[in-house]
């Protein structure tokens, strides 16, 4: 009984009604891309890619990369993962289910498959416990295996709730201005050579900090707030 009821739990009652959640509040967020370019003319060319973003931000994308699929995202094949996979298949994505210690061999197998069907790969890159911001190597092996760009995805909120978590996790407030912005392509090459695979780990880690940082900045600014949001 008790495991039944936990099947009930994990599998139906925690995805739905967070979801329903994340749609509640997310429909009444106001968004702005930036820079669609950068992720506009890969898709254009018939091209897929690999988003990448921060766990800490994913929050906004929720919803809004529901208008992106087919979209395959790798989840670990723990218990919260299995929570995750649910809330994944629910929204119309597909969860891959695999981890550097556990399938990840089958799982990139996978995944290259289904970018051979059109399907884009979204990847939380430091998920699912950190250290924050750190670019773990599944973002570097999915690109070079699948031979994908990586573009980075922004997410930025005016006003924010902030949970004690790992990764001080974000979820706009109500009616807040959400920018979503889209970094410039990164191409991982197949062969990298000696140290090669770190110093793209830590470069894509630079990337990123660089672009949250400057995004993030857009709140203090009054002009570049007036031009987005105008």
């Amino acid at each position: 009984m008790k495991k039944k009821f936990r099947h009930f739990l994990y599998y139906y009652l925690f995805p739905y009604a967070g979801l329903f959640f994340v749609r509640l509040l997310s429909a009444t967020y106001r968004i702005r891309i930036v820079d669609p370019g950068n992720e506009h003319d890969i898709l254009k060319a018939g091209g897929q890619l690999v988003y990448a973003s921060w766990h800490q931000r994913f929050f906004p994308g929720i919803t809004f990369f529901s208008t992106r699929k087919p979209i395959a995202i790798m989840i670990s094949r723990s218990r919260d993962g299995e929570m995750a996979a649910r809330a994944v298949n629910i929204l119309g994505w597909r969860a891959v289910r695999g981890s550097s210690s556990h399938g990840g061999g089958q799982a990139l197998e996978t995944i290259k498959s289904l970018t051979g069907q059109g399907y884009k790969v979204g990847h939380i890159v430091d998920g699912p416990q950190g250290p924050f911001g750190m670019v773990k190597p599944g973002l570097i092996r999915i690109a070079q295996y699948a031979d994908l760009p990586i573009v980075p995805v922004i997410m930025s909120g005016q006003n924010l709730w902030v949970f004690n978590s790992w990764d001080r996790f974000m979820v706009p407030k109500p009616f807040s201005r959400v920018i979503i912005r889209f970094g410039s392509p990164i191409r991982v090459p197949k062969d990298m050579g000696q140290g090669g695979f770190e110093q793209m780990q830590a470069h894509v880690t630079q990337t990123l900090k660089q672009l949250y940082a400057d995004t993030d900045a857009v709140w203090q600014d009054d002009p570049r707030i007036k031009e987005i949001f105008r």
